[in-house]
């Protein structure tokens, strides 16, 4: 019986080996992508990954994928193919009801600093608090000089108390001096517990800093 199992599973193999071999070419690719076998599925979204234009495609499925394997897949080849589209797509499928396809898309958009950085003023002013505070989690892996202001401008302006817990976390680990007196001035804006807490920490850890300069 083990003999004709692994018979079967060589069959098999190489009767995806084939399919592969036919469908190389761009549009057979892209029509891959909704094949009914998830193994099919993956190494299309795989070898999408030389063509810029297959973006869309790769964000039409990812919004609709149910195969977490085949999900992983899209979101690796949308980051290696880098452009607007890419970008625009992820942000969107932070809007998603699939938290792992949210928490990926964050993952993403991090390894996608440059693409993400002109956009980040958009995302930290969207009308939904959640994706203020995933602007804020990709913000954390961005290696801009506008961070630090980025994160002041949350706390001196957004009205949502979590929003604001979480931009001061990050300053702790990024925030200079001239966080200073915003973080004093949210302080009194919501007069709560926890922000008063977070923006504590926040405090002593940039005059610490600056001690240790």
């Amino acid at each position: 019986m083990g003999l004709v199992k692994r018979d079967q599973k060589k069959q098999s193999v190489d009767r995806v080996g084939e399919r592969r071999k036919r469908i190389r070419d761009f549009v057979g690719l892209v029509k891959g992508l909704s094949d009914p076998d998830p193994t099919v599925r993956r190494w299309c979204a795989r070898d999408l990954a030389v063509f810029s234009e297959a973006s869309k495609h790769l964000v039409e499925q990812l919004k609709k994928e149910k195969d977490r394997s085949v999900k992983e897949v899209i979101v690796t080849t949308l980051i290696r193919i880098g452009n607007k589209e890419a970008v625009q797509g992820l942000i969107e499928c932070l809007r998603s009801d699939d938290a792992h396809l949210r928490n990926a898309s964050i993952e993403a958009l991090k390894h996608l600093p440059h693409k993400v950085s002109p956009v980040m003023e958009q995302l930290l002013k969207d009308k939904d608090p959640d994706i203020r505070i995933f602007a804020i989690n990709i913000l954390e892996s961005l290696k801009d000089e506008r961070v630090e202001d980025w994160l002041i401008y949350v706390i001196e302006n957004d009205p949502h108390i979590n929003v604001c817990g979480t931009a001061l976390d990050l300053l702790t680990e990024v925030g200079t001096e001239k966080a200073l007196p915003s973080i004093a001035k949210v302080k009194e804006r919501f007069n709560n517990p926890y922000i008063n807490y977070v923006a504590d920490i926040a405090v002593r850890r940039i005059r610490g800093a600056e001690e240790n300069e």
